[in-house]
């Protein structure tokens, strides 16, 4: 058996020319991996959509309702900053799905990898920064209702603080949210993880490396999770159109392999989501994801899961 992998067409819809929201990412990754041999096909899995209950697990029915009919107010759609069609509504579900199916695989596998996620700045009743419905906490209260875990450690590498994870399990013992972010970057009003590691501008590789090196093993002593779920956000690179952070493609690669050999090596079962990455250079923009995968792949071989 091989790293799992989840994908699905609808996670790319259109979106208008010129958007900052680089949607086509999703695509272009599933067929760099499979070009690359990264993956193939036998590895990949199809998520379904999730029921509306699922999503209430997490998020206020009206919510829910507003999004999908397309009935929200003009300042709640500017806030997630994505303009809303039915084709939209779907690709938001169908990698809600994905997520879940991915924890799902984490926990019979070891180590599984969706091809999109992280979207970590939906609150329960609002949706912000590219984000309408939480997939991590969703996921995890999946799970969790279906008592196949009960504890769960998030850890947040994207460049920005996942404020809605924060809120959203500000109070549940059972959920350790761990964000380590760039301190002078959005969101402007943070919220409180259980954990926050706050950045300087400019960090790079290897001080990014040290910082994440001091906190993680203690973490993972100290929680015992049943599972993680990891949001392995590119927008730390230099090069990012809205990280203020300096790694390297070598840093995203050396981070993803620090968090998932000390994981697995550890015995706890990894979910990972792309985060954010943001850029005008797809092609470069998709080989920062890609990292996640290859990471992936080489700790999934080594540990013979």
């Amino acid at each position: 058996m091989n790293l799992p992998i989840v994908y699905d067409h609808q996670y790319v819809v259109p979106l208008p020319d010129g958007h900052r929201f680089p949607m086509g990412k999703f695509s272009l990754l599933y067929e760099l991996l499979l070009k690359e041999k990264i993956i193939d096909f036998n590895d990949i899995y199809t998520p379904k959509l999730p029921e509306n209950s699922l999503l209430e697990l997490v998020h206020c029915p009206d919510y829910i309702t507003g999004y999908c009919q397309g009935t929200l107010t003009d300042k709640a759609q500017r806030r997630i900053g994505l303009p809303w069609s039915e084709a939209l509504v779907k690709r938001t579900c169908i990698a809600v799905g994905g997520t879940i199916l991915t924890a799902k695989l984490a926990l019979k596998f070891g180590l599984a990898c969706n091809t999109a996620g992280g979207t970590h700045h939906a609150f329960p009743n609002y949706g912000s920064g590219f984000c309408i419905f939480n997939d991590l906490a969703i996921a995890t209260c999946v799970l969790q209702q279906l008592k196949l875990v009960q504890k769960v450690l998030i850890i947040d590498l994207d460049v920005h603080q996942g404020d809605g994870t924060a809120k959203i399990f500000e109070n549940d013992e059972t959920v350790f949210t761990f964000s380590m972010h760039c301190e002078s970057n959005f969101p402007r009003e943070k919220q409180k993880s259980d954990l926050d590691v706050a950045l300087p501008k400019g960090l790079d590789d290897d001080g990014y490396l040290q910082i994440l090196s001091k906190y993680l093993p203690d973490l993972l002593s100290e929680i015992k999770p049943d599972l993680i779920l990891y949001d392995a956000g590119v927008d730390i690179h230099a090069n990012d159109h809205f990280g203020k952070l300096s790694l390297t493609d070598t840093g995203i690669y050396r981070r993803e392999m620090l968090v998932l050999s000390s994981c697995i090596a550890e015995g706890y079962p990894v979910a990972s989501v792309i985060g954010g990455g943001y850029a005008k250079d797809l092609k470069s923009l998709v080989y920062r994801h890609s990292l996640l995968h290859r990471a992936a792949k080489d700790v999934y071989k080594f540990y013979q899961l």
